[in-house]
């Protein structure tokens, strides 16, 4: 066992920890911000627009994805990630602050002006996270084992949407009990505040210096290592169709608290007690589907995500009555924890220390067009025809890639049960 691995093995108890609390108090922060529901009904205070609405997700996942590439090269010759993540992580978190200021002052500011901002800070908050996320994914590669990493993201995200779930409750009763000038900037304030709190937790990560890296040569034209990854993995590049496919698969479930909104008048502590249901699911899903992929096969868990959105879908499409959306959001959360959690597992299970940050970049970066073009298309049909006519391509789209996951890819871990050692 090489020096590294002797300390991160001495490390692993520690760094588990306060990595499973930085991302419990993000969890926290972010059911009181999320973009999935407390954005888009302040936005909708602002337009009626569902396409404008449709967008609030597709900005925030493109400016994720989208910087990733192009920050590989940069990533994959640090020795040490942490100090990389304590620096860019803060423009995921401050921009918060704007939206609370926002929410203060919408009155004044005027609607035109105020919806401007408030999009301009989503898309700084997208873009902090995305510069964000190439630098954090390869240190938690590094710090966390690979047959460690599915349960690690699953309990992460469980422990997280565990305090998202109960913000997402307090955050409906604030929206409904506050006056209007304060409620939605109470709400972007106590996220601000549990990111804070995440942002402790994640500067104790102890992160050990690799003096045994190889650290690629800086790359002129880094495209064309990008083309020979393509050319050579083939199993990563049916993966790469898998994901930017997704993003259509789930175009509907940008809409589905709008649709509550306008077919059943749905209130806010309704639209808390659904987004509860939601992160309940995640929390339960991402246990249990990190758990199980680390044993059966990460595959088989996007299987099944996929599964979940064709049901989730088709009630959402079917369903007579509010309570109908309850099982819809149920599906939908174990959809999510499939594409996001279950996704970001198999992406750091390709390539080597140093050239998983290039495919880290790959993954994300090509599928950005997919993530931005998708809710466009979801609003299109939902303003052109209907909201259930997008759910129904979104209920096509699940199971399209249920059958491309089942032809086509499979699980980059040698150990996988089943697999051979190289499946390229």
């Amino acid at each position: 066992m090489s020096e590294l691995q002797q300390a991160i093995q001495k490390n692993l108890k520690h760094n588990l920890l306060v990595n499973l609390l930085d991302g419990a108090f993000f969890g926290l922060g972010w059911g009181f911000g999320s973009l999935g529901t407390i954005v888009p009904l302040f936005v909708a205070r602002m337009t009626d627009s569902a396409l404008l609405i449709g967008l609030i997700p597709a900005i925030h996942g493109v400016a994720w994805q989208l910087p990733q590439l192009f920050l590989a090269n940069a990533v994959a010759r640090k020795r040490i990630y942490k100090p990389m993540v304590m620096g860019l992580t803060l423009h995921e978190r401050v921009p918060y602050l704007g939206l609370a200021l926002v929410g203060i002052f919408l009155a004044g500011l005027g609607k035109p002006l105020a919806l401007i901002l408030t999009f301009a800070l989503i898309l700084w908050q997208g873009l902090g996270a995305g510069f964000t996320a190439n630098p954090w994914q390869s240190m938690i590669a590094k710090i966390i084992p690979s047959d460690w990493r599915g349960t690690f993201f699953g309990l992460q995200a469980g422990l997280a949407n565990v305090l998202m779930s109960g913000a997402a409750i307090a955050a409906g009763y604030l929206l409904d009990t506050v006056g209007d000038r304060w409620d939605f900037a109470l709400c972007f304030l106590l996220t601000l505040i549990g990111m804070g709190l995440s942002f402790l937790f994640l500067g104790l990560t102890r992160e050990p210096e690799d003096t045994e890296k190889s650290l690629p040569e800086k790359q002129p034209l880094p495209w064309r290592e990008w083309l020979d990854i393509l050319r050579r993995d083939r199993n990563f590049s049916a993966f790469l169709l898998v994901r930017f496919l997704s993003s259509f698969a789930t175009m509907g479930f940008a809409f589905y608290i709008v649709y509550g909104l306008r077919r059943f008048g749905m209130n806010e502590v309704t639209a808390g007690f659904l987004t509860a249901a939601l992160m309940i699911t995640s929390t339960i899903a991402n246990a249990v589907m990190g758990w199980l992929g680390d044993r059966l096969g990460h595959r088989a868990m996007l299987i099944a995500g996929s599964l979940a959105v064709t049901l989730s879908s088709l009630l959402a499409w079917g369903g007579p009555t509010i309570a109908w959306l309850y099982p819809v959001f149920v599906l939908a959360g174990l959809a999510n924890v499939a594409y996001w959690t279950i996704g970001m597992v198999i992406t750091t299970q390709f390539g080597s220390e140093e050239t998983r940050p290039t495919y880290i970049g790959l993954s994300n970066t090509l599928v950005a067009p997919a993530t931005i073009l998708a809710p466009l298309l979801g609003g299109w049909i939902a303003d052109a025809v209907s909201f259930q006519a997008t759910f129904m391509v979104s209920a096509l789209g699940g199971l399209v890639i249920a059958g491309m996951l089942l032809l086509l890819v499979r699980d980059p871990r040698p150990s996988a049960p089943g697999q051979p050692a190289e499946a390229k």
